[in-house]
């Protein structure tokens, strides 16, 4: 199945920006920490911040098992779920030029939840290992009880398309001459020094926290 479709191909710019290779999309997929997962109930539309991790061609997320949000995406409704890195502020000579250079992700799919014990570990340790490498072996080993109150939930990737916008601010004739700075701002996010609880704080830090 072709991931380019009527609904994975944007209304602008889609011969320069939209991308619909494996490369492109798991590379986001898998520097992004959080997703928005957007359905729909009742005619009202909702939109749920997420964290997620990626493993193969499908993308994982997970919540209790108590959790109204989970029941509604396992029972098979179609979602949209996004993904949007902002890499640098575009700053041209006139605001209309302003733009934003970025990576993005849109996924149409349904949820399937998955049963299997053995997926569900795997997925709660790749996901976790995502969110604060090499934590996993440092921590408390996850309990079957811990598991069973869980929900993992995987949505694949068959139809999804990256959109990416790299570059230098765009300017019309007109402005060349104009003494106005143009140029970009990089606004990557940076993992900084942890802070430690009241227990964390009796602790050394571990060589895997030390960014």
């Amino acid at each position: 199945m072709s991931r380019k479709t009527k609904r994975t191909t944007p209304s602008r710019m889609a011969n320069q920006r939209a991308h619909y290779s494996d490369e492109n999309i798991y590379e986001i997929l898998d520097e992004a920490l959080f997703c928005t997962i957007s359905y729909a109930e009742d005619n009202q539309p909702f939109s749920i911040p997420q964290s997620f991790v990626r493993i193969d061609n499908y993308i994982y997320l997970h919540a209790s098992v108590g959790s109204h949000f989970v029941r509604k995406l396992t029972d098979g409704r179609p979602v949209c779920i996004t993904v949007m890195l902002a890499d640098d502020l575009v700053v041209a000579k006139t605001a209309f030029h302003h733009s934003v250079n970025y990576r993005s992700v849109v996924i149409f799919a349904k949820g399937e939840e998955i049963n299997d014990n053995e997926k569900k570990y795997e997925a709660f340790k790749v996901l976790t290992e995502k969110m604060v490498p090499g934590s996993w072996d440092y921590l408390k080993p996850m309990s079957q009880s811990e598991i069973n109150k869980t929900t993992a939930i995987r949505f694949s990737l068959d139809e999804a398309s990256a959109k990416i916008r790299r570059g230098a601010p765009s300017h019309e004739e007109d402005e060349m001459d104009l003494p106005i700075w143009t140029g970009l701002i990089p606004i990557k996010p940076l993992r900084q020094q942890p802070v430690a609880d009241e227990h964390g704080a009796k602790i050394p830090l571990p060589d895997h926290l030390k960014y």
